[in-house]
């Protein structure tokens, strides 16, 4: 109901805020900046893809021991029964536990620190190697570092320590065994070190497809929060446009009729009542069509209880303007046809705005609407000839504005502006064959 500053202006579809590539104009997008789930954006130049966090670390951050205790616990069990199965290894004493215990102790940050973890275990296990312990459970230590290194983005760094521990234990078991324990070891044979590179690779490899599922997940609950938020802005939307029509189009006849009730109250009563009779009527329809507005904000998904007005009810709009003392002329050009509902509805709105204008801003007291039906297409045209009753005549602000978004919402432009003579014009065209959006 709110009208443009300053004098008339022209008007097309493609000039109001209309949704272009999916997101209304203006609208922060869920992962931009701020607005992002993870606290920053992503996808720009820059940016990081979203970090994870693991199954041992909640909302509030807490340390994963219970996984960590398990994990430490069951690796040193493991790799106490696997030095009694290798006699020719060192056997396991305090020394042999200890890189043990600060590797599993430094999983308690894998998920805040994943590249010191990572790091700090593979440098961990390499020592023990180094010592000459017997293999066992140990590479799980490394294994669940790496998987939280990956899966935190860290890529490089999980691959470096993992790269930099094989080398390590590749250089232990062929050149550096003569120096180390247990005294008279030999050289590893080399298909021990193919097992041992096929399980470093299979490791990186499920924890780079491990990432790569929980980005594609992230995403698309991203991408379905955001249809969500957009489907709710949309909604707002065409309800704020649908009360704006009802209400500025019920009051601007109220508002004539109480005028002349009030002016004629003493000096010609009946014409008083009779202007009285028809605020009572206008004020009924507003109340019914916005409770009908609001009873789908009660009860999203209902069907609505009346039929949404459409082009079949153009002759009340005309015998409403002519209650508040305006003539309106119906032409009809074409054959006409049904209509979809979204386009129906769109079509009646444009022409109880364009006649409500009128009414407000225009000494005019005649308007013709002309309703043209062609193949796939619909013209609307609403001329009235003026004066202009002040600067803003002709309507505008949020009149024309939904206008436009309901041209534009189903693919249709909308020109509104004033004639040569003074008068004032609103044209709009709606594809009946494209697919209609809320």
């Amino acid at each position: 109901m709110d009208e443009q500053h300053g004098r008339r202006g022209r008007f097309r579809g493609g000039a109001f805020p209309c949704r272009r590539g999916g997101a209304w104009q203006g609208h922060p997008w869920p992962w931009d900046g701020a607005h992002a789930p993870w606290g920053q954006g992503w996808g720009g130049q820059g940016e990081r893809p979203p970090r994870f966090t693991g199954a041992g670390e909640g909302e509030s951050g807490r340390l994963p021991w219970a996984s960590t205790v398990l994990l430490t616990v069951f690796v040193l069990v493991g790799t106490a029964f696997a030095a009694r199965q290798q006699p020719e290894r060192v056997p396991l004493d305090l020394l042999g536990r200890l890189p043990l215990i600060v590797g599993g102790a430094l999983l308690l940050i894998r998920h805040r620190h994943p590249v010191v973890a990572v790091a700090g275990v593979s440098a961990a296990v390499l020592g023990y190697l180094a010592g000459g312990y017997a293999y066992g459970p140990v590479f799980l230590l490394v294994a669940v570092a790496c998987f939280a290194a990956i899966a935190a983005g860290h890529r490089k760094a999980a691959w470096w320590a993992v790269g930099l521990l094989w080398l390590g234990h590749l250089l232990i078991g062929h050149w550096l065994y003569r120096w180390l324990p247990p005294p008279g070891d030999h050289a590893a044979p080399w298909g021990q070190e193919l097992v041992i590179s096929a399980f470093v690779l299979a490791l990186c490899a499920g924890a780079e497809l491990a990432r790569v599922r929980r980005e594609q997940w992230a995403r698309r609950g991203a991408e379905r929060a955001a249809a969500e938020r957009r489907r709710r802005d949309e909604e707002r939307l065409r309800i704020a446009r649908e009360l704006h029509d009802v209400l500025a189009h019920s009051l601007s006849v109220i508002n004539v009729q109480a005028g002349m009730g009030l002016a004629l109250l003493d000096t010609d009563p009946e014409q008083a009542r009779s202007a009285l009779t028809t605020v009572k009527a206008a004020s009924k329809e507003a109340l019914g069509e916005v409770r009908q507005v609001l009873d789908t904000l009660r009860t999203p998904g209902d069907a609505p209880r009346a039929p949404a007005p459409g082009l079949d009810r153009l002759s009340e709009l005309a015998e409403q303007a002519a209650s508040a003392g305006l003539a309106v002329e119906i032409r009809r050009t074409g054959t006409p046809a049904p209509l979809p509902p979204g386009a129906d509805l769109a079509a009646f709105r444009i022409v109880q705005e364009a006649l409500t204008n009128v009414v407000r801003h225009s000494g005019a007291r005649t308007a013709t609407v002309r309703v043209g039906y062609a193949a796939g297409r619909l013209d609307l045209l609403v001329d009235d000839p003026g004066p202009a009753t002040g600067g803003d005549a002709g309507g505008s602000g949020n009149g024309l504005v939904g206008m436009g978004e309901r041209a534009a919402g189903l693919g249709g432009t909308i020109e509104a502006g004033p004639l040569p003579d003074g008068g004032f014009r609103v044209r709009a065209a709606l594809p009946l064959t494209t697919e209609e959006t809320p």
